[in-house]
């Protein structure tokens, strides 16, 4: 029945499938499986109002954050296993064990300077931290 359509119905009927069927899987609605693609860094401006850092699929979202010295930052987890929002180096900041579902806030140093972090239970998730 398919050969005695019009060729432009054919190709119509073809382009659907194909679109469909790339939709679907990209909707990541199956398999279970999470990508290890890096998330896309963004940086936002600094503000004193606060600033927010949600954890999904095992990684910090924004990666990159800007904040002005002392703003109160939001840490929020939307995986299901616990994580840590935790500067190197020195240490200036450690939420400590975030629960799946839990909020957390901590406030960035007075400090001027950039701080990387990272997921003490998750070494191989970072993100950084820029106040100025």
């Amino acid at each position: 029945m398919f050969a005695l359509l019009p060729l432009r119905a054919r190709i119509a009927v073809v382009v659907a499938t194909t679109c469909a069927a790339t939709l679907a899987g990209c909707s990541g609605g199956g398999g279970g499986s999470s990508s290890s693609a890096s998330p896309t860094p963004h940086t936002t401006s600094p503000s004193k109002d606060g600033a927010l850092i949600t954890i999904k699929d095992f990684a910090f979202r924004p990666a990159t954050l800007t904040v002005a010295p002392g703003t109160k930052v939001t840490v929020i987890n939307k995986d299901a296993v616990p994580h840590t929002v935790t500067a190197t180096g020195d240490k200036e900041f450690d939420t400590g064990k975030v629960e799946s579902g839990q909020t957390v806030s901590f406030e960035a140093p007075a400090r001027p300077g950039s701080y990387p972090y990272i997921c003490t239970i998750h070494p191989t998730m970072n993100g950084s931290l820029t106040v100025r």
